[in-house]
């Protein structure tokens, strides 16, 4: 059995920006404080933390940044993907280089793949890479899905360990469970069906919600490994208006907000994100505020 990168809860971090400028200051405060909050792991430059706007020496330098500021506290796994697949392994080998605990690659955007071309794809950033591979696959984003009996495929490669799962079809979640079986683990990529797929077999969540309720999140994924089936699945529902407040608009624009309002960065997005609708951030202020954060 190949080794887990993390069990629970990882949280997709934002990427804090300042005068047009990733804001390390901020960047370190909320590191900190999601592991003292108890988070599993630190996901950085994914989606959530608005990598495909990032410069190539910020990509680099906000991954070394995050692995010396997480100290070896937790995982920490980078984000590396690209639809260049020469550029995805030189972001890949930077990470292993920066101490990564392993690394995080999407599916072609844009340009898109056949099955055959993934499979060549994520198998070449595989074979360079010296740290755990977590596939992504996000279709939604990507137009692109990574289909069962490729993941399959794909988990027969020694790095290859884990997939985060976004596609939202449960149906091709538990087929793609059904395949690799303990070749690979697969990780929540949606908030609203974390219990959904612990109950397949998945190891946690790579998380926007973990953004703002670390520790609220961990323990969903947590009581449900503990047995505590009732109590993983209250929670999920219990928080599913903060998820869908959170998800209202593109993600991480909302999820932006809210950390802006809890005081850990301001509220700065690059175009062609912009600041969420007026009547969107009221609503999620008033359920913030319900849930104790603001």
């Amino acid at each position: 059995m190949k080794k887990t990168v993390f069990t629970g809860a990882a949280t997709a971090i934002i990427t804090p920006f300042k005068d047009g400028k990733i804001d390390y200051e901020s960047f370190e405060k909320l590191i900190n404080w999601q592991i003292d909050e108890g988070i599993d792991a630190i996901v950085v430059c994914g989606t959530t933390g608005e990598a495909s706007t990032l410069t190539d020496d910020e990509h680099r330098d906000a991954i070394k940044f995050a692995v010396d500021t997480v100290a070896g506290r937790v995982p920490v796994i980078a984000g590396t993907g690209s639809n260049d697949t020469a550029y995805a392994i030189e972001l890949t080998q930077h990470a292993c280089d920066a101490g990564a605990d392993a690394v995080l690659v999407v599916t072609p955007y844009y340009n898109k793949a056949t099955q055959k071309g993934l499979i060549k794809m994520f198998t070449e950033i595989a074979d360079a890479s010296t740290k755990p591979v977590i596939l992504y696959n996000v279709p939604s984003r990507t137009g692109c899905n990574i289909l069962p009996a490729t993941a399959a495929k794909l988990a027969d490669h020694p790095n290859i360990v884990a997939i985060k799962e976004a596609s939202g079809n449960i149906s091709q979640i538990a087929e793609l469970a059904h395949l690799v079986g303990d070749k690979m683990d697969i990780y929540s990529g949606n908030d609203d069906q974390i219990v959904p797929i612990l109950s397949l077999g998945g190891k946690g969540v790579i998380s926007v919600l973990s953004n703002p309720m670390p520790r609220a999140t961990s323990k969903l994924c947590h009581d449900f490994f503990d047995g505590n089936h009732a109590e993983s699945l209250k929670a999920q529902l219990d928080l599913l208006p903060l998820i869908n407040a959170l998800f209202c608009e593109v993600n991480p624009i909302p999820v932006k907000a809210a950390m802006s309002m809890m005081g850990f960065c301001e509220n700065s997005l690059r175009s062609p994100l912009c600041e969420m609708e007026p009547e969107h951030e009221e609503k999620l202020a008033g359920i913030m505020k319900d849930l104790g954060l603001i």
